[in-house]
């Protein structure tokens, strides 16, 4: 059984390190040198945090993190969606998801910034896209969103 909570500030260097691991296994391999650099640069500044929540799912017995959502603007927007390796396919990622859904703050409307690997995950989730794959700084990534239906 796992958990899902907010991880506070004492928990996010964890929750990075995550994000940085899971990136580096599944993601780089999608973008230039440059890209991939931009990303780890970006997860270094906690300036990049300070308006965002971090959600975790935990192992109900050991407390390992799982995986993990960043959310911004009242949970409008998903800055970061990542789970260990070992444990895709197994509900984490949609429980995260549900959570963030289900515990919205009046926004009907959630987006996000796919990358290239996620695209296909944020579909079977109830993403679209909202235009074509796009490219910054040698990040690539497909505008998408989610419209919440009670």
């Amino acid at each position: 059984m796992n958990i899902i909570k907010i991880i506070t500030r004492e928990g996010k260097s964890e929750a990075i390190s995550l994000i940085g691991e899971t990136f580096d296994e599944f993601d780089a391999s999608y973008y230039t040198r440059q890209g991939a650099d931009k990303f780890h640069a970006f997860f270094r500044d906690e300036k990049n945090f300070e308006d965002c929540e971090f959600f975790g799912a935990f192992e109900e017995d050991n407390d390992e993190l799982l995986g993990v959502i960043v959310t911004k603007d009242n949970r409008r927007h998903i800055v970061a969606f990542f789970v260990r390796g070992r444990h895709h396919k197994k509900g984490i990622g949609k429980a995260l998801f549900g959570y963030v859904v289900s515990s919205r703050k009046g926004n009907r409307t959630i987006t996000v910034n796919a990358a290239p690997y996620a695209t296909e995950i944020y579909h079977r989730l109830g993403f679209t896209d909202t235009d074509a794959m796009k490219e910054d700084g040698g990040l690539k990534y497909t505008p998408m969103k989610y419209e919440i239906k009670d």
